[in-house]
């Protein structure tokens, strides 16, 4: 019986101790150890499973952190995490006081650059290597790109700036075929030629071998042909766009030989310009569920590891309500097309997809892009919808307020995964998004509580003559109730319950399952509560706001969004001026970013109901603060006996 190693390797050093019989063992391990845990706790496996052999080969011939490594998104680190020390709380993965999901750099040495977004690697990691060499500091940087992440813009500006400089960056291209969604353009293509090309390395590899081999001379002359050597490669390799920037070229690689890509990556750790390294791996290598369907393996919850079927939820959630009426939609209104940006499964939009495939465009991860081509699609004559996750519409507000709102264009937004969003950490929250985009001129923001309630808020933008935006959770839809069915009034909300109370609940959608349990909390004192549902975050019917709050002497605003600049303050702060004196609050995130043992979110970690009970939104947090007003309310009654009506409610 073989030794276990896994458990053994406390850094990066001690694979540089190991036999290749031992390190073949070792990625075994690994596969299984990633398995494992993934089924349990969720996470990104097939990504993690195809790059098990290039992370052991980086970490035999670079030495971490002296030589650093970041990781474009971070997705893929498990194995970067299992070989610097982390072996013994892997199993914490993405939960409460775990480790994170992604690199942080708060959580270790070996993690130069926190990421969780994409197609930051190159920048980030060019950042560091010219502050090294500034401050006269040796070291190599390696950025580990994926080929679905090099479709980013910003990815082909840092290539421009990095090999106009010239530095000694190294840049892995893991080519995948895949980012989350199988990718497409003509990046893809363009990949796909350069890994039919093994010419050039084949003559390289000879040539070399010849010339090192002729007695006396065989270094000199092999220096003088290395000086031939870009303009043999612009022979063979003649529209090689990395070489054209000032990059050496190196592959493709087959990125699961573990010996080939030492000896590759062992030369290039000796050059110094810039050079970018092709390897090619398959996601989910060596898990056939994972490799036969690498989407759906790419982020998944808890699954069974000997049939791969991923746990089930009875009740629909809001992003299959959104596939299912964006395919009822599109078959009668023929203007609807669909955008996304790489998440064509992770959207709700691949039914769409396959149903409609010439009114469907993945334009790859280029969320910028995603927006202003929909921008063009309208001026067009079409009516886009596009379908972005909340955290990642970060990247494209320039393009909403300047291509989109100030022409007034019609472009519909459909915001996955706003508010809390459990497991992916601090740099997935979907918490931005309405103070981001409140002060936009001329946009609409709407917020469901339920699935026929997003579908009659998506009939209503579609009818719109400007953009709107629908957010709505990564959570299951609640059980329908008559007023989730009324007619959407602009800028007006509903009464999702009502018991002519003292107390008001009023809510942004996202956060009504918290809210209804709350009243649920207070029902069984014997303290209910009424809840109203906004509807609409922007525009707002003010005067009616002012009219139906009035009867109310203790209001609770509820908004799962980011506090500052968000809609709970502000309708917080137009009620006190409109009634000096009334008990009113608001609750929302707090302006912080939250790290684990700080008292805030989980370091990047933890389930829904974990996020907002750190963020103090939890039910019995908000049942707490209704509490607490009504206790001020009997309060001043106390003091002041008899100035109240007797049928005033307070």
């Amino acid at each position: 019986m073989s030794r276990a190693i896994l458990s053994e390797i406390k850094s990066p050093e001690d694979l540089k101790k190991l036999s290749a019989e031992e390190v073949s063992s070792l990625v075994e391990e690994i596969r299984k150890k990633i398995i494992t845990t993934v089924s349990r706790n969720g996470g990104h496996l097939s990504s993690n499973l195809g790059v098990i052999e290039l992370t052991i080969a980086l970490h035999s011939v670079f030495s971490s952190p002296e030589d650093s490594i970041v990781w474009d998104v971070g997705h893929q680190c498990y194995t970067h995490k299992l070989l610097t020390g982390r072996y013994d709380r892997f199993d914490t993965i993405r939960k409460k006081g775990g480790i994170s999901g992604f690199p942080r750099r708060d959580e270790s040495p070996h993690d130069v650059f926190g990421t969780g977004h994409s197609s930051t690697s190159i920048s980030s990691a060019y950042g560091i290597l010219t502050a090294r060499r500034m401050r006269g500091e040796k070291g190599k940087v390696v950025a580990v790109i994926g080929d679905g992440a090099l479709t980013g813009g910003m990815a082909f500006e840092a290539l421009s700036h990095a090999g106009q400089d010239g530095r000694d960056l190294i840049v892995i291209l893991n080519d995948n075929k895949m980012s989350i969604s199988r990718n497409t353009g003509a990046l893809s293509e363009y990949l796909s030629r350069l890994s039919m090309r093994k010419n050039y390395q084949t003559l390289k590899y000879h040539v070399e071998r010849f010339v090192r081999a002729i007695p006396f001379a065989g270094e000199k002359l092999y220096r003088i042909i290395s000086k031939m050597k870009s303009g043999l490669k612009s022979f063979l390799l003649n529209d090689n766009f990395f070489m054209d920037l000032g990059f050496e070229y190196v592959g493709p690689l087959n990125g699961h030989k573990i010996g080939e890509l030492k000896k590759v990556l062992a030369d290039v750790k000796k050059l110094d310009h810039p050079v970018v390294v092709h390897v090619v791996t398959k996601k989910g290598c060596g898990y056939s569920y994972a490799e036969n369907d690498p989407a759906l393996f790419h982020g998944v919850g808890p699954f069974c590891t000997s049939d791969g079927q991923v746990e089930k939820f009875d009740r629909v959630s809001f992003t299959e309500a959104f596939s299912n009426l964006m395919s009822e939609e599109a078959a009668s209104r023929p203007d609807i097309v669909a955008v996304t940006a790489a998440m064509a499964k992770g959207t709700g939009l691949a039914p769409f997809a396959h149903r409609f495939p010439d009114r469907f465009f993945d334009v790859g991860i280029a969320e910028p892009h995603a927006v202003t081509f929909a921008a063009g699609l309208s001026a067009g004559g079409m009516l886009p919808v596009v379908a972005i996750y909340s955290t990642f519409m970060q990247r494209a507000v320039d393009q909403v307020i300047h291509d989109v709102a100030l022409q007034s264009l019609p472009v519909v937004f459909a915001l996955d995964r706003s508010g809390a969003v459990p497991d992916d950490g601090e740099t997935h929250q979907g918490i931005y998004d309405i103070a981001l985009f409140r002060s936009v001129p001329g946009i609409s923001i709407l917020a469901p509580v339920s699935a026929e309630e997003m579908k009659l808020m998506f009939k209503w933008a579609f009818a719109r003559r400007a953009p709107v935006i629908v957010r709505y959770p990564k959570t299951t839809c609640p059980t329908e109730i008559p007023s989730f069915s009324f007619p959407i009034g602009e800028g007006r909300g509903v009464f999702a319950e009502q018991e002519g109370s003292d107390a008001l609940i009023v809510c942004t959608g996202g956060i009504y399952g918290e809210v209804h349990e709350a009243a649920n909390i207070l029902a069984r004192k014997d303290s209910p509560v009424d809840i109203y549902n906004l509807r609409f975050i922007k525009p707002l019917d003010e005067e009616y706001f002012l009219e139906i709050t009035n009867p109310y002497s203790s209001i609770v605003i509820v908004e799962d969004g980011i506090k500052t600049g968000g809609i709970a303050v502000y309708l917080e702060e137009l009620l006190r001026s409109a009634r000096p004196g009334l008990n009113v609050s608001s609750m929302a995130f707090p302006e912080n970013i939250f790290d684990s043992g700080k008292g805030g979110l989980p370091g990047g970690v933890g389930s829904r109901q974990e996020i907002l009970a750190a963020a103090s939104l939890s039910p019995e947090h908000i049942a707490g603060e209704v509490k607490r007003l009504r206790s001020l309310s009997a309060g001043i009654k106390s003091r002041f006996p008899g100035f109240f009506p007797s049928g005033m409610k307070i």
